[in-house]
């Protein structure tokens, strides 16, 4: 696994950590613990987010404005060159 796929990886769980603390919140929405829990990944994903589109661009068209995607190299190229 290189290093783009490394980071992506820890991207992605992030994320999902993020996602099921949202979840859970919708039903225990007190739970003060969960929120700091949630508050870290959202932040933590939103970082290494900011890394990943630093060193390789884009992970969306949303992301930015919409002709960056019409540019060459499109951005799952630009490590392959």
């Amino acid at each position: 696994m290189n290093e783009r796929q490394k980071l992506l990886r820890c991207l992605s769980a992030e994320q999902f950590a993020a996602w099921e603390l949202h979840l859970y919140l919708d039903t225990h929405p007190a739970d003060k613990k969960a929120k700091e829990m949630h508050e870290r990944h959202q932040a933590r994903a939103a970082e290494l987010r900011e890394e990943y589109e630093s060193k390789y661009g884009l992970l969306s068209p949303r992301d930015g404005e919409g002709c960056e995607w019409l540019k060459d190299p499109w951005p799952w190229e630009r490590g392959a060159r």
